[in-house]
């Protein structure tokens, strides 16, 4: 941004009326002074002429606002980057029309307790009732969401467009995100090293789920790989500080490049697409739109402008292992929606929801419920999730040792929060209650679809997006619409958090 105000200000220096000095005529000047010296006696100058003091304090009053309108002149020249006609460049361009407005509080609604119901229309014709599943997360559900025609709708766009297989972090991303981080083996082992003991064991290494090619790991699949790379060489399934140091990183790469995994391994076996929501799109895609803009009671802007409607297929043995919608943003990321208007350099980017809105969209033969492993807890511990063997992540094992599991039913739609309020009326920590998966899938074919509502937890770079996409909208244009902004941009993704 300096760098920016610097070169507008150069921009203007270049464009800037050159004011010249007043031209005096020095003979008037000459005869005015022989007039005050036609005797050593007299008055220096007439009472009544140019010299006396009602005249200099006239003169000084023309004087300041003459200085004055320069100065303020000067100063518009200066900010509105001179001539009009000129082309202001992409650097002025980036910088938007002006000071991004402060946004409203974002609302929110209160769960009151578990099993309470309440009456709300979002339809003209028809009631809806909003009933509390979970105070932690804040999660809600709506039968009769959608209608039958709305889900079968929905499917039939999702297959015209075409599905997608759904990826986690491939292997060349990850070796490459992992490059560009500064960190050591020692370092990194004191990052697994949960409990500080010198030892890593399974559980602290299972804890980090987003290894290699999207695959999940279990204590079998860790115990192989030691063995394959001579990592564990007392085989007893517990890694020393001097074994890890001994280890090389570039050896586990290699073993998990050459060792595919089927898709019943992988974090996530589905197949999705996306289909655009704004303006123009189907008149039933609007419909849907609108109505959860109703249910959330957000400003137009934020939904409006949020992803598109994720369509999502579970096949017979399809699975998602638990996992959170959104991520924290550190100073080392940021958020997916927000990039195109943050103007900074981050290595990683990260899907900043703050609400997730999922869609049942038929009934379900057999499983694929919607786990909430540790919703209503008294306490949240992320190693306490993997103990004897269990690990409340694994959604095609461990399923039905979830805390909350909702069954899919057409038309029906569960939401949650997955951020704690900040007290500012703004979006604070991630809630680690929101910890959700799709059980495993054993007959049938499960159809869902998300709708996430986009907040950057960075109100002011919220608001500086809102501001531009609203000055894209303006200027027209079909580079500058909504779908330019949001839905090209997932049209291609892959890597799901």
């Amino acid at each position: 941004m300096a760098a920016a105000a610097a070169a507008a200000g150069r921009r203007s220096e270049a464009v800037s009326p050159q004011w010249a000095p007043p031209q005096h005529d020095p003979a008037g000047a000459a005869a005015g002074l022989g007039d005050c010296e036609d005797t050593p006696v007299r008055p220096l100058c007439n009472p009544r002429g140019i010299c006396s003091r009602a005249y200099f304090l006239v003169l000084m009053v023309f004087v300041h606002l003459y200085l004055g309108n320069v100065l303020a002149l000067l100063l518009f020249v200066h900010y509105s980057n001179g001539d009009d006609s000129s082309d202001p460049g992409p650097q002025r361009r980036a910088q938007g029309p002006g000071p991004a407005p402060t946004l409203a509080p974002l609302t929110r609604l209160e769960g009151i307790k578990v099993g309470y119901e309440r009456k709300v229309q979002l339809v003209a014709d028809r009631d809806h009732f909003i009933r509390t599943l979970s105070l932690k997360p804040m999660l809600f559900e709506i039968p009769g969401f959608l209608s039958d025609e709305e889900c079968r709708l929905i499917i039939h766009l999702a297959q015209m467009k075409g599905l997608q297989r759904s990826q986690i972090l491939p292997t060349e991303e990850y070796e490459e995100a992992m490059g560009t981080m500064q960190i050591s083996q020692l370092d990194l082992f004191q990052l697994l090293d949960q409990n500080h003991d010198g030892r890593l064991q399974l559980h602290e290494v299972l804890a980090q789920t987003r290894l290699g090619n999207g695959r999940w790991m279990t204590p079998e699949n860790i115990q192989e790989m030691y063995s394959a790379i001579k990592a564990d060489p007392d085989g007893d399934g517990v890694l020393s500080r001097q074994e890890f140091s001994n280890m090389d990183l570039r050896d586990f790469h290699k073993y998990m490049r050459s060792h595919k995994a089927e898709s019943s391994q992988l974090v996530r076996n589905s197949h999705h697409t996306w289909l655009y929501q704004g303006e123009g799109a189907h008149h039933v895609m609007r419909t849907i739109r609108q109505r959860v803009l109703r249910l959330t009671r957000l400003s137009p802007e934020i939904v409006e402008l949020s992803e598109p409607l994720q369509v999502v297929r579970y096949g017979e043995g399809g699975h998602y292992h638990a996992h959170v919608d959104s991520g924290p943003v550190y100073p080392e990321t940021i958020c997916s929606h927000t990039k195109l208007v943050a103007n900074e350099s981050v290595p990683f980017e990260t899907s900043c929801r703050y609400m997730t809105v999922l869609f049942y969209l038929n009934n379900v033969t057999g499983g694929g419920e919607t786990v909430f492993p540790v919703a209503d807890n008294r306490t949240y511990d992320e190693m306490s999730l993997i103990q004897d063997d269990v690990d409340l992540r694994d959604t095609r094992r461990h399923c039905d040792k979830g805390n909350l599991r909702v069954k899919p039913r057409q038309g029906t739609a569960v939401f949650w929060y997955n951020y704690l309020p900040d007290g500012q009326g703004w979006v604070g920590d991630v809630d680690d209650y929101s910890l959700h998966g799709g059980c495993l899938v054993t007959r049938g074919t499960k159809w869902i679809a998300n709708n996430w509502i986009n907040v950057d937890p960075s109100r002011a770079r919220q608001a500086l997006f809102q501001q531009e996409m609203a000055r894209l909208a303006r200027e027209g244009g079909a580079d500058s619409q909504t779908e330019w902004a949001l839905d090209r941009a997932y049209h291609d993704t892959r890597v799901e958090l």
